[in-house]
C-alpha cells in the first residue's frame, strides 16, 4: 500500500534530518516507527502526509508511493483526498468548538460531510465516552478524551491508511491501553492501515504487526513486533532490561548492529 523509498529530507534547504529512509506498510497492517525523541519520526510522517512543506521542509531524494501513485510531491489536501490522514502529535483541536463539531469536521473530507449522522455512529461505537462529551467544549476535555476525539475526527475521513503521531504522549498507562485497544479494533473491523510513530515501544509492539527502528535520521533495525520485543537490544534500550532482568540506563547500551539500507 505504501512504499518509501530511500527519502532525504532537508528543512530550510540546509538541515538534513532523515538519510536514505525506506519502509513499506501493507494492506491491513499494523507498522510502527520506533526510536528516541528527535530520531526522525515525526518528520517521516509529515513526508508521507505533505506537511513538511508548512515548516519549511522537502524531500529532496527518492520517493514516496500509496497503492502505485507517486505522492512525494502532492499537496496535502490531495494526498487526504487519496486515504491517507495523519493525527498529529499534541492532539490540536478547536478548542472553542465542541467536541461533536469538532468531528463534523473530520468528516468534511469524506463527500462533503454528507456522511457526517451515519459515520458519527461508527465513531460513537468505538469511543461511547464521546457521545455522552459531544456538547462539551473541546478545551475542556482531558488528555485521553482529546485522544479519542482526534483519533475519530481522523476516522470519519474514512482513511485507508491513519498516521499515529505518538498517541500515548502525556497519558496514564491505563488509558494508553485502552486506546491501543482501540486502534486495534479499527484496524480489524475496518481493514484500515496504521502507521504508528511511538517512543513507547512496549506498548507499541503489542500492537503492531511489524516495526522499524530510527536513529538519527536512518532505520537502524526492522523486523515483525515478536522479533523485536525478543531483541536484546530493543530490551535494553527501549524496555529497560538486560539479559538479568535489570534495568539499565541508555548510556549503558550497545549500539544496534546497522541495519542495511533497503533500495526497493
Amino acid at each position: 500500500m505504501l512504499n518509501v523509498n530511500n527519502i532525504e529530507v532537508i528543512y530550510n534547504s540546509v538541515i538534513l534530518v532523515l538519510r536514505g529512509v525506506s519502509f513499506e506498510v501493507k494492506e491491513g497492517q499494523v507498522v510502527a516507527l520506533l526510536g528516541a525523541n528527535g530520531a526522525g519520526k515525526s518528520t517521516t510522517l509529515k513526508a508521507i502526509s505533505g506537511l513538511l512543506t508548512s515548516e519549511m521542509g522537502e524531500v529532496t531524494r527518492g520517493s514516496i508511493t500509496f497503492q502505485g501513485n507517486r505522492i512525494d510531491h502532492q499537496n496535502t489536501e490531495d494526498i487526504v483526498r487519496q486515504g491517507i490522514v495523519q493525527v498529529i502529535e499534541g492532539r490540536p483541536m478547536f478548542q472553542h468548538l465542541t467536541v461533536e463539531e469538532n468531528l463534523r469536521i473530520g468528516s468534511l473530507a469524506y463527500q462533503g460531510g454528507h456522511a457526517f449522522r451515519t459515520d458519527i455512529e461508527r465513531v460513537y461505537h468505538y469511543f461511547p465516552r464521546l457521545r455522552d462529551l459531544r456538547h462539551r467544549v473541546a478545551g475542556y476535555l482531558s488528555g485521553g478524551e482529546g485522544q479519542m476525539m482526534v483519533i475519530g475526527r481522523a476516522l470519519l475521513a474514512h482513511p485507508r491508511l491513519m498516521m499515529l503521531d505518538e498517541p500515548s504522549l502525556g497519558l496514564a498507562p491505563m488509558l494508553v491501553a485502552e486506546i491501543f485497544e482501540i486502534i486495534g479494533e479499527i484496524n480489524r473491523n475496518e481493514r484500515m492501515s496504521v502507521l504508528l510513530v511511538e517512543q513507547n515501544a512496549r506498548a507499541a509492539l503489542q500492537l503492531v504487526d511489524y516495526g522499524y527502528v530510527m536513529e538519527n535520521g536512518r532505520i537502524v533495525l526492522d523486523g515483525p513486533a515478536q522479533q523485536l520485543i525478543e531483541n536484546e537490544d530493543i530490551k535494553e534500550f527501549y524496555l529497560g532490561l538486560n539479559t538479568l532482568g535489570e534495568r539499565k540506563s541508555y548510556k549503558e547500551v550497545k549500539h544496534y548492529k546497522r541495519r542495511k539500507r533497503w533500495l526497493g
